[in-house]
């Protein structure tokens, strides 16, 4: 449980280092000032993506050590969250794929002019809307994995139901904002108000399974 603590914390700093390195999760549509600062600094790009792996390579981790730890108490929920969350995960890996080519077209796009300029920075930007588009997607199934371990844990008194039920809150609000916004892309508000609650309640799940966790009786 401590070592699951600990995950979910690393998961955090992960993704706050990785957008810090410039991997924004909301797309810069000015893809042709992304493209320049990407070129400018490559190895910042590089050291974003490869946070973001690492990112990715946690959550799985997680995963798989819940399932270890809380599915002999209901296995259901455990395939739940297994298959939700690892979805989730194999989703951001393949968007990370997609989003390591602006690094060639970066490269390009410092070297040539006129038409072929305006052409690169349009497939830029169809890149970084499609990163959104399935970084939004993939949340959804973050909330629907999120929920599954968070009725075992209210269930069996894993942790202090007010995190328990802020939890439950703020994955409903979020997956729902997420939804909205693969609609809607302008009408973030609910998403980024449900993202700001589930940062509050994984650091709170974190710090309570890594620092004052006990074995479920």
């Amino acid at each position: 449980m401590r070592l699951c603590g600990f995950l979910f914390l690393l998961i955090i700093v992960l993704s706050a280092s990785s957008e810090a390195f410039g991997n924004k999760i909301i797309s810069d549509l000015d893809s042709g000032a992304r493209l320049q600062k990407i070129n400018d600094d490559q190895k910042k790009f590089k050291i974003s993506v490869l946070l973001m792996l690492l990112h990715n390579v946690s959550i799985i981790a997680l995963v798989v050590m819940l399932f270890i730890v809380f599915s002999p108490y209901n296995l259901i929920l455990g395939i739940v969250w297994t298959i939700f969350r690892i979805g989730e995960s194999l989703i951001l890996f393949y968007n990370e794929k997609n989003y390591w080519g602006l690094l060639n077209i970066a490269r390009q796009y410092s070297g040539t002019s006129g038409a072929e300029k305006d052409s690169l920075s349009d497939l830029a930007r169809t890149i970084l809307k499609t990163k959104e588009f399935r970084w939004n997607f993939a949340q959804i199934f973050f909330s629907i994995g999120t929920i599954a371990y968070l009725i075992l844990f209210l269930t069996y008194g894993g942790v202090p139901p007010i995190i328990g039920w802020l939890g439950v809150v703020a994955s409903i609000l979020y997956g729902f904002g997420c939804g909205i916004i693969l609609v809607k892309p302008n009408f973030k508000v609910p998403g980024y108000f449900g993202g700001f609650l589930v940062m509050i309640f994984e650091v709170l799940l974190g710090g309570w399974l890594l620092f004052f966790s006990h074995i479920i009786p």
